[in-house]
């Protein structure tokens, strides 16, 4: 039986990243037509697993391989606006982030130092700022 398997899925794409997105979204819509007992749920699941399904049982691997890389392209981005944030808030602890007023480069300067003049690294502006 394990063999016949094997071979059936020999030349199909298989599971990726975007499949088990689709299977968790599948499973949440799920859960909540269980709990709103509305039919669009149940109907945007049946959608899911099909479309899951298709993706795995397909023998158009390039197709599914460039749909995975955009899915995860566009992961990427969204999860690096979070990781941003979070860097900047711990950043925050210790240093002040200005932006220079003629290139807009960020500039991070250490807090407690008092009344200083801040040079740009880029454009080499002076500016005064409080720290």
């Amino acid at each position: 039986m394990k063999e016949r398997m094997q071979r059936f899925m020999a030349g199909r794409y298989g599971n990726d990243q975007l499949n088990q997105f689709i299977f968790i979204v599948a499973i949440i819509s799920m859960v909540l037509e269980i709990i709103t007992r509305q039919s669009l749920f149940y109907t945007l699941t049946l959608v899911l697993l099909i479309l899951a399904y298709v993706r795995v049982f397909s023998r158009n691997i390039n197709k599914r391989y460039e749909e995975n890389m955009k899915f995860l392209q566009k992961k990427d981005a969204i999860l690096n606006k979070f990781r941003k944030q979070k860097y900047y808030a711990a950043q925050r602890r210790n240093f002040h982030i200005y932006t220079c007023p003629q290139c807009k480069q960020k500039i991070r300067i250490p807090k407690g130092k008092g009344k200083i003049s801040i040079t740009c690294p880029k454009c080499r502006t002076s500016f005064i700022k409080k720290s």
